[in-house]
């Protein structure tokens, strides 16, 4: 595995969370559960990033891996 994330798809994941729950959002590409973490990155230097939000909402979860904004979507993807 490179030290560049897969690029998953070039669009975010839409999604429910649900408040208080804990989610791991795959940082690497490789999970077969995108965007959640499957353990893909084992042997890596990625690791997945825990997500807990404080209300249920709908979110807007990268895709492209190269977001600024943790593991949510920030645009970056219309510029890869």
């Amino acid at each position: 595995m490179s030290d560049a994330p897969m690029i998953a798809q070039k669009a975010p994941y839409k999604g429910e969370l649900e408040a208080g729950k804990v989610y791991f959002w795959c940082a690497c590409g490789q999970s077969k559960n995108q965007p959640f973490c499957d353990g893909s990155h084992k042997g890596s230097t990625f690791v997945p990033t825990k997500v807990i939000v404080e209300e249920s909402k709908t979110a807007f979860l990268c895709g492209c891996k190269h977001s600024k904004n943790g593991a949510f979507c920030d645009g970056t993807h219309k510029s890869l």
